[in-house]
């Protein structure tokens, strides 16, 4: 029987690798999306788990938000990064210091 504590530790595990991703790597703009994206996902299956476990339905409907939200960040970022990529050939962060302003 899985109980609320095991979600928390998957959870903790997901938010930890996503800003592990995000310390190691600063290189590459698509690994920084993809970590963002773990700890979305770390911080919904915590409303789920509450959730469920409160009874209540209330954590799942805001998932479903959050999960549209973060799939609009996500097309949006990777049209961003297909633009950037068409005039720079690279998508390499240390490169594209012209968007300082």
């Amino acid at each position: 029987m899985l109980t609320l504590t095991h979600f928390l530790v998957l959870a903790g595990l997901l938010m930890s690798i996503g800003l592990a991703g995000i310390f190691i790597n600063r290189k590459n703009i698509i690994i920084l999306l993809m970590c963002v994206e773990l700890i979305l996902l770390a911080v919904n299956l915590n409303f789920i788990a509450f959730s469920h476990y409160l009874g209540n339905v209330e954590g799942q409907i805001f998932v479903f938000f959050i999960l549209t939200v973060a799939a609009a960040e996500a097309a949006i970022g990777l049209a961003i990064l297909v633009v950037l990529f068409r005039r720079r050939q690279s998508i390499n962060v240390d490169e594209l210091d012209s968007l300082k302003g």
